[in-house]
């Protein structure tokens, strides 16, 4: 996990200088903290106050689709990934670094929770349990491809949600997009 600390602190400084650089005028943005009344959307989505937050790499399990468990018994794919991150807000010091913004204004951030006197990258955190996913470009290329190797490692090992069937929320957004266009 150390090097997920590491990983993290390196985006920090590069999208924040990223983003300092295309907004001269501007002055780069401030790290905020998670509060602890913060209302959870998604595994990857929450609003804080007047303000929505979108981990930025990180895709969750979508709402309303099905995760079966080997013993048959179906759980809301949606729900499971936000009852991880919940556990691990409630948990943990939350600091996050805005990078962006996405489509729907959601501010895009990269966050690091302080555990046990470390620093841990959420999305890895949350993508190498199994809970979330590496986000990928309308191509499918991964957003961050160290969040792709957490996620081949979980899948590998059938951690959390790997260990059930279910269908994958990067491919059902996907095809969603292709329909469309």
């Amino acid at each position: 996990m150390k090097q997920a600390s590491f990983a993290a602190l390196a985006a920090f400084s590069v999208c924040a200088s990223a983003q300092a650089q295309d907004a001269p005028d501007s002055a780069a943005p401030i790290p905020l903290v998670v509060s602890k009344s913060a209302q959870l959307l998604t595994g990857d989505t929450w609003r804080d106050g007047d303000r929505t937050f979108r981990l930025y790499g990180v895709q969750s399990c979508l709402r309303g689709t099905s995760a079966e468990e080997p013993n048959g018994k179906k759980v809301d794919c949606g729900n499971a990934s936000l009852a991880h991150l919940a556990a691990l807000f409630d948990s943990a010091a939350v600091t996050c670094q805005p990078i962006g913004y996405a489509l729907d204004k959601a501010v895009f951030v990269v966050c690091g929770a302080q555990l046990n006197g470390e620093t841990i990258d959420v999305g890895t955190a949350l993508i190498a349990t199994g809970y979330a996913f590496a986000a990928t470009t309308a191509k499918g290329k991964a957003v961050n491809e160290n969040y792709l190797v957490a996620e081949i490692n979980a899948k590998m090992k059938r951690t959390g949600l790997w260990g059930t069937t279910f269908q994958h929320p990067v491919q059902l957004l996907l095809n969603k997009r292709s329909e469309i266009q």
